[in-house]
């Protein structure tokens, strides 16, 4: 089956197989979050990005095998509802921003700063540290030796857009500066955007409108 990121809650879950890493999608809760499961195909060590809600369903997606350590992207409470439980249930150590931490309910192990490497198994991603729709919300870049890069991109990044910045104008200034400088202009156009809500994108897809978005200021 070829990978589509198109999942609704309730539905199945999505699986994108590549060479060395096995990431799969599931939309969980009323907001429709997307979470996703890594998973090293060396080693089968598992790690999962938001514990955002229906920890039931996560915890089936993970499985038996458990996971090593759990990303929460940024502090917003839709993000993070189910982190409890799946650390109790497996033991995860859990990550989050340096700056998003101490709004996320749960104790986080490692604070995560900008070009901070976040390993699976044989597999490293990159965090980098995106200003504006929290104060410490966090991208995962997976720059695959065999393909294109992906990103996990929370809540920063969209079809169609950066994420909410709430009419604050310098919050926006902030996030867009940092979605251009430290995705768009260091990745390339067939990089994979996997967002916190909805469908996936490419960076090819949405560059174009990089000015109309920072004319329309949101």
């Amino acid at each position: 089956m070829t990978y589509s990121g198109e999942v609704t809650v309730g539905g199945p879950a999505d699986v994108h197989e590549l060479k060395d890493l096995m990431i799969t999608k599931v939309a969980v809760g009323p907001m429709n979050n997307n979470a996703y499961l890594l998973r090293c195909r060396a080693t089968d060590e598992q790690l999962l990005i938001d514990a955002a809600n229906d920890a039931h369903t996560l915890l089936g997606t993970i499985g038996d095998d458990g996971i090593a350590s759990v990303v929460t992207t940024h502090r917003h409470g839709d993000h993070w509802q189910a982190l409890a439980e799946v650390v109790a249930a497996t033991g995860a150590r859990t990550h989050a921003g340096r700056y998003d931490a101490e709004g996320i309910p749960v104790p986080t192990d490692v604070a995560v700063d900008d070009g901070d490497t976040i390993r699976v198994g044989q597999v490293e991603l990159t965090a980098r540290h995106l200003v504006g729709h929290t104060p410490g919300s966090i991208v995962l870049v997976y720059d695959d030796p065999h393909g294109h890069p992906h990103v996990f991109t929370g809540d920063c990044l969209f079809p169609g857009g950066v994420g909410n910045t709430h009419k604050d104008p310098k919050a926006f200034e902030s996030l867009l500066h940092d979605v251009e400088t430290k995705i768009f202009d260091v990745l390339p156009d067939e990089t994979w955007v996997y967002p916190g809500h909805g469908n996936d994108t490419t960076l090819g897809a949405e560059r174009p409108h990089l000015p109309e978005w920072r004319a329309r200021g949101w």
